[in-house]
């Protein structure tokens, strides 16, 4: 009897849109090309988008956006054609750099960190932009504080648009064994038998909480995607390598490994709270999930965003947006008298008895030198940032 096919949820725009070109004669000959063209350097959030762009993680995408997509997903958060996008993918330059460039014009698209060449692209518009008014539909605030905002800021006042052919996946697959691609996923998840997957979106380590969340989730999906970003994030934030570390060593201890696999991504996080929840649901349909985890204050910073304002906004879709279905966690903490980890939903005791729990606070006592107690994270976790802060003293 022949084995039954695995039906995922289709990739957004119903096709999974891969850039990188992978055959090696057409490689050499676009890299021979690109030599000789103009480029343009590329700051870290447009070389993380090269790389999502390649993998196919921003199908149906096919490079970076014009004017017309680009006021649409502002505006109303869709593409032109309509397709639910939250936010823009663009190329900033500066206005000297544009006046030297014409649409129809082919370029190269270069790292800025490691100079080497990460696409081609042909130019089919040049438009300025509202840094202001961008900020303010995007991320609902124009204070430069917040990290999203800062970036819009800095960049440069005019976007380049057209469709690239990517050349390089930068240092990703070489550094990270769990580098993997939306059509890699999808084939993991079909040999294992998965219908539905939950994805979980983290740029923390993993504390009590978080398993909580991922382990209510498994009872509901066939499988867990954890799905952590290896992109650039704000200052403070733990870096990749150390996390790395922490989920292997969770996964190692606490996770089934028949039911829970990881792999990373490397996008660039903008904190932008509810539209970015958008975003990465999207990412994560095209990486074959059908249901992802949604807690307090998701992709948020500081205090610009309601702590469920990234819930809140995936009821005002319309049917047919997204095939991937939001899993919506309460507040959810260390409860002493119930000696677990709890929600809202399930303890019936006074908040005196709670050890709020998240990853802010998690640096906060580290960086202070303290040990976060038991009821925080895995021991095996503590060890690991324990040592990281420990050493960070004395570089």
């Amino acid at each position: 009897m022949s084995k039954q096919k695995i039906e995922l949820v289709p990739p957004h725009g119903g096709k999974l849109a891969p850039l990188f070109i992978s055959d090696k004669i057409e490689h050499s000959k676009i890299l021979d090309r690109a030599q000789g063209l103009k480029p343009i350097f590329l700051d870290s959030k447009s070389e993380s988008d090269v790389i999502m762009l390649a993998t196919g993680a921003y199908s149906p995408l096919t490079g970076y956006m014009g004017r017309a997509d680009y006021e649409s997903v502002v505006e109303q958060m869709r593409l032109y054609n309509g397709l639910l996008w939250p936010i823009p993918v663009t190329l900033p330059v500066s206005r000297q750099v544009a006046e030297a460039l014409k649409p129809d014009e082919e370029i190269s698209l270069m790292s800025k960190e490691s100079n080497q060449i990460m696409a081609v692209m042909t130019i089919s518009e040049i438009y300025g932009y509202d840094k202001e008014y961008e900020a303010r539909k995007v991320f609902s605030t124009t204070d430069k504080s917040h990290p999203g905002v800062a970036k819009i800021v800095e960049q440069g006042d005019t976007y380049l648009a057209g469709p690239i052919q990517v050349l390089s996946e930068g240092e990703y697959p070489e550094v990270y064994p769990e580098f993997s691609r939306p059509s890699e996923t999808r084939a993991i998840f079909e040999a294992r038998g998965w219908r539905t997957i939950a994805a979980f979106q983290t740029r923390n380590p993993i504390h009590r909480s978080h398993e909580y969340l991922t382990k209510v989730a498994l009872e509901l999906c066939d499988g867990l995607l954890i799905h952590p970003v290896v992109g650039k994030l704000k200052a403070g934030d733990i870096p990749a390598e150390i996390r790395m570390k922490c989920y292997r060593a969770m996964l190692d201890n606490y996770y089934n490994p028949e039911t829970t696999i990881l792999k990373v991504y490397p996008i660039e996080m903008m904190y932008g709270g509810p539209r970015e929840a958008l975003l990465h649901a999207i990412i994560r349909q095209n990486f074959g999930c059908s249901h992802m985890i949604i807690g307090r204050d998701h992709a948020g910073v500081g205090d610009f965003y309601g702590a469920f304002d990234a819930q809140e906004i995936f009821a005002t879709l319309k049917p047919g947006d997204l095939h991937l279905k939001p899993i919506n966690m309460d507040w959810t903490y260390w409860c002493y008298k119930c000696e677990s980890i709890v929600s809202v939903k399930t303890c019936p005791h006074d908040h005196v008895d709670h050890l709020m729990i998240s990853g802010t606070k998690l640096r906060e006592m580290l960086e202070a030198g303290e040990r976060p107690p038991a009821e925080f994270s895995r021991p095996e976790v503590m060890d690991i940032l324990s040592k990281y802060y420990q050493d960070l003293k004395y570089t």
